[in-house]
């Protein structure tokens, strides 16, 4: 198996470029009927597909995350400018936590600050947290660099055929430990949310 990993590094670091969000000027300041934010999302996020027949959001998942509280219903049936910005949370929040968890995460966001006419609003929120994401690119390129070269570095002894393969093998593995310790860590501090926001129960102080 021959298996060029300075290409596959190459791309992945190229492709971390191509990642960039829906920056704030970008969300139509408008109002958004359901097929304009499909529309919209799909075209805005196509980078962000693994597969071209993927699909960014449907009108079911939409229709679900406002069944499940995660998005505050449709005036109208139009979407906000905010809708959209939460919108684009509960896209990158899906791929690794709950409904449940996002819920947990949001709810306090929507309460304080969703369809506020003056004051700190989501948008000022969704500007903050995208300029952080533009700024943390740099910060994996170079813990990607860095696990790249421990890969290479391991399976000294392997049979030489296989070398390559369990270099790669390693390299993913890291990248997964990665995200494994991570996912741990935002779940642990969803859950402290979650009990922070959960009412307290009278018996207890009995």
């Amino acid at each position: 198996m021959t298996i060029d990993s300075d290409k596959i590094l190459h791309d992945l670091l190229n492709s971390l470029d191509s990642l960039e969000g829906i920056r704030p000027g970008e969300i139509p300041n408008i109002a958004l009927y359901m097929d304009q934010v499909t529309t919209f999302m799909d075209a805005q996020l196509a980078s962000s597909r693994r597969f071209e027949s993927d699909k960014v959001l449907t009108k079911t998942m939409i229709n679900n995350y406002a069944k499940n509280k995660l998005l505050p219903p449709p005036v109208k049936k139009k979407y906000s400018p905010e809708h959209m910005m939460l919108l684009v949370f509960i896209y990158y929040f899906k791929n690794i936590l709950s409904i449940t968890d996002i819920q947990t995460l949001l709810a306090p966001i929507t309460d304080r600050y969703f369809g506020t006419e003056s004051g700190f609003s989501i948008k000022d929120i969704y500007d903050e947290i995208f300029q952080m994401e533009k700024e943390e690119i740099a910060s994996v390129k170079e813990d990607l660099l860095k696990k790249a070269d421990v890969s290479k570095s391991m399976f000294g002894s392997s049979p030489e055929e296989d070398r390559e393969f369990l270099q790669l093998f390693s390299f993913i593995c890291l990248l997964s430990f990665d995200v494994y310790l991570k996912k741990q860590m935002i779940e642990h501090m969803v859950d402290e949310l979650a009990s922070l926001a959960a009412p307290s129960d009278p018996k207890k102080k009995n």
